[in-house]
């Protein structure tokens, strides 16, 4: 038998997993490190953090297992997307990462809006100026720390510097590349005019390969301290977001990601590139070789959910603590004895600001619609329908972009209860599905690229079909579907009317 090895290089740690060449996890290890923020807004993590988590939870893995290193056939690896590592001439660390949740870079984004324009950025890298991307964060180098800019020589990403601690290759994949704001996602290749215009030299940055290309092999140095087998063949792997969607089969058209973690993501894999024309969701290269996706971002989906458990729900996370009965199972047992619509009680999930389809840090949280019916159930239904909601701004976008939704792979938070299942298959207005393999995150799908890379399957569709499996599936209900469909518009008209407010309450509290 053949094993499989995939690295996830998290915001909160490191996940490795082993499987084996039907898809079964063999073992798997998650190794913590912290998270730096040393300024308001700032978030930043040490490279060093990574590569040690890489080691340990490798060899734990090793461990755990009992499998000869030698019967482990690839390796492919996983990361945070936009997290910039700035090396020198000598290939070391010339300070700390700076994350894709940093948002120090507002000024910066202005800049490039106002450099490239609008029509620019869309020809260049069919993409907006998000503080979180690649590119703001050099040119905030370049204007605040000028000594550390002067030494640097390679730009790249968090999986990339763990390649290159395995294999001693500076490289990069198109689905990490094209988050940086410096990539031509349409010829799937880093872009002369963008790195022209911003000044940023076009030598910092790697060769680009497809997600399931062999692009380095494990050093005598690296084998001696995880314990894989020198020469064992490192693929290119993927975004976190893309190695997710692999890992749950969407690998074809009609199938859609509603990923819901702290945040809350819609993928929608597509055969051909596929821009809107606003830009509110995302333009990427996908994992599978030579196809696309489109994605939008919740900034607070399973966010507001704890929010609400943290603040009002206190008792429930007390009892959590005291008995283990998990705190979310009883919020939402509650919720269900509410009727869909929440008797017309709204929430606008809007925490942490919105990227999609608003891209505005300034809006806020909303209850609309509150009377003296209402009850603690009725709130906690609200949130989840109105987190939802919200992911429903990211589909109808990519729906009317002539994205066929045919099924919903669920996957975090919103895959666990029953209720938020149906409530997604009634909002969305389609089948939810939950597959066997959505615990394993984006480790899984970066371990099938590694068997796509080393032959053990031809292409990505193929291992998918041999490993992914539905394991239930959730039909919308009629009578739901209508309810929501009447409510949506109303949701729909609240953030145009608040904007302003939010904008004007913003500026008090500073």
């Amino acid at each position: 038998m053949s094993y499989l090895l995939g690295i996830d290089v998290g915001t909160t740690g490191t996940k490795t997993i082993l499987i084996d060449t039907e898809g079964k996890l063999i073992s798997g290890s998650t190794v913590e490190y912290p998270l730096s923020t040393p300024h308001p807004n700032w978030a930043e993590q040490e490279p060093a953090d990574w590569w040690q988590a890489t080691v340990e939870s490798v060899r734990k893995v090793l461990k755990q297992s009992d499998i000869n290193a030698e019967a482990i056939v690839g390796v492919g690896l996983s990361g945070q997307m936009h997290s910039s590592v700035f090396l020198d001439q000598h290939n070391e660390v010339l300070r700390p990462a700076i994350l894709w949740c940093d948002t120090r870079t507002k000024q910066q984004c202005q800049w490039i809006v106002k450099k490239i324009g609008v029509e620019g950025l869309r020809k260049y890298v069919s993409n907006f100026a998000f503080e979180g991307f690649t590119a703001p964060k050099i040119i905030w180098l370049r204007e605040n720390e000028p000594e550390t800019y002067a030494q640097v020589k390679t730009v790249i990403l968090p999986k990339d510097y763990i390649r290159f601690r395995l294999t001693g290759e500076l490289a990069t994949e198109v689905s990490d590349a094209a988050g940086t704001l410096l990539f031509d996602v349409k010829n799937r290749s880093w872009s002369a005019q963008m790195l022209q215009q911003l000044q940023i030299p076009s030598f910092w940055l790697p060769d680009v390969y497809e997600s399931t290309d062999v692009c380095g092999r494990i050093t005598k140095g690296a084998a001696q301290l995880t314990g894989l087998k020198v020469g064992t063949p490192v693929v290119g792997g993927g975004a976190d977001n893309t190695c997710g969607a692999v890992g749950s089969g969407i690998v074809k058209p009609g199938r859609v990601l509603s990923s819901i973690g702290t945040s809350g993501v819609i993928f929608a894999h597509t055969d051909t590139v596929k821009v809107d024309p606003q830009m509110r969701v995302h333009s990427f290269c996908h994992s599978v070789p030579h196809k696309w996706y489109l994605m939008g971002v919740v900034l607070s989906a399973g966010g507001s959910f704890r929010w609400f458990r943290d603040t009002i729900g206190g008792l429930e996370a007390k009892t959590e603590e005291l008995s283990g009965i998990d705190s979310y199972d009883i919020l939402t047992r509650e919720a269900e004895g509410i009727k869909p619509g929440s008797e017309g009680l709204l929430f606008l999930p809007y925490l942490m600001g919105e990227r999609t389809p608003h891209r505005d840090a300034q809006a806020k949280g909303v209850w609309f619609g509150i009377t003296s019916r209402h009850r603690r159930g009725h709130l906690v239904r609200s949130v989840l329908e109105g987190i939802t909601f919200a992911m429903r701004d990211s589909m109808e976008i990519i729906r009317g972009l002539g994205v066929e939704v045919k099924e919903i792979r669920a996957t975090g938070g919103g895959a666990r209860s029953r209720l938020w299942c149906q409530l997604q298959a009634d909002i969305y207005g389609a089948p939810v599905v939950t597959v066997n393999t959505s615990r394993e995150g984006p480790a899984f799908g970066a371990a099938l690229m590694a068997g796509v890379g080393t032959g053990v399957w031809t292409d990505l569709v193929e291992a998918t079909d041999q490993t992914v499996d539905v394991t239930a599936t959730t039909q919308p209900i009629d009578q739901n579907v209508e309810t929501y469909n009447q409510l949506y518009p109303i949701y729909q008209s609240l953030y145009p009317l608040l904007k302003e407010k939010f904008a004007e309450v913003s500026a008090l509290m500073k």
